[in-house]
């Protein structure tokens, strides 16, 4: 079945039906699936949670549908990773009690490690919930055009005093004319999780670059650092949910956050991509179509 013909049979039902690709992201919508599902953008990806809220809802798919078994091998698999990410901070966090509790504990030490690790655990449910917020569609991440350059600016200028305590210069690229088809909340996210992964994983005195570039076929975000950079095994599952590398199993991050760029570049149509070579540093390049 064509496109076009794809079109005409949706508009033509006059029950709500939307048509999904393998991956569940819309490909049409007629004005009543349209209405109940908030106005999806096509190319948006639909939870099955979202239409099985609708239950006149008729949902087609242009290739075969997922296999419920492994959407919940997915999300159990998801959870066990939850319950295990969120076990490490609750487990330091007992044995910093059990060590107060001793005589001659420094108290204070003792109480900041603790407060840090609370902070760690409400960091990781914090990215957990807005990833669920996302894949559920509570998130519209595409609304418009907003132009990109004022905003990475506000978001480089909050980093720039962790960035100096890192020992990580800073430097902004952008044209000011570069519009990204996300909301301004959205693109905070993604460029706010990537500046965050370079902070951790770069190492002091390295350098990192925030770039604004576009071209008559795309618009194109990218976030690159001379640091350490990434183990070619570990490259291929970096945008992957709680996954780090060797180097970076004893940060203080709760793997979520190149998941969630990943998520809200797709979830707007764009690509992103990652390339690294062990010592010379690490290139996240976000692409998006101009509209």
């Amino acid at each position: 079945m064509n496109e076009e013909r794809t079109h005409a049979l949706v508009a033509a039902s006059a029950d709500p039906v939307v048509v999904l690709d393998s991956e569940r992201r819309v490909v049409a919508a007629n004005d009543a699936a349209s209405r109940a599902l908030g106005r999806p953008e096509p190319g948006r990806r639909l939870a099955e949670e979202l239409t099985a809220a609708h239950p006149d809802l008729l949902v087609l798919f242009l290739e075969s549908a997922p296999e419920l078994s492994a959407y919940q091998e997915l999300r159990a698999g998801f959870t066990a990773a939850v319950s295990h990410e969120l076990r490490t901070p609750l487990a330091r966090l007992l044995v910093l009690l059990e060590t107060a509790a001793l005589p001659g504990a420094d108290i204070a030490e003792l109480t900041e490690q603790a407060r840090q690790e609370v902070e760690q655990a409400r960091e990781l449910i914090d990215d957990v919930l807005f990833l669920g917020e996302l894949e559920t569609g509570r998130e519209v991440v595409s609304l418009g055009l907003t132009v990109a350059q004022p905003i990475v600016t506000e978001v480089v200028a909050a980093f720039r005093e962790r960035a100096n305590l890192a020992e990580m210069a800073l430097e902004v690229r952008a044209d000011e004319h570069v519009a990204l088809p996300l909301r301004p909340r959205m693109l905070r996210v993604v460029v706010e999780n990537l500046l965050a992964n370079a902070l951790r994983y770069a190492g002091q005195g390295s350098r990192c670059t925030v770039e604004l570039s576009e071209s008559d076929e795309e618009a194109l975000l990218t976030v690159s650092d001379d640091g350490k950079g990434v183990d070619p095994v570990d490259l291929p599952r970096l945008f992957e949910r709680f996954y780090r590398g060797d180097q970076a199993r004893t940060s203080r991050g709760t793997g979520l956050g190149l998941a969630i760029v990943k998520h809200v570049v797709t979830a707007a149509g764009g690509e992103v991509e990652a390339t690294s070579d062990p010592g010379q540093g690490l290139v996240i390049r976000a692409r998006f179509p101009r509209a």
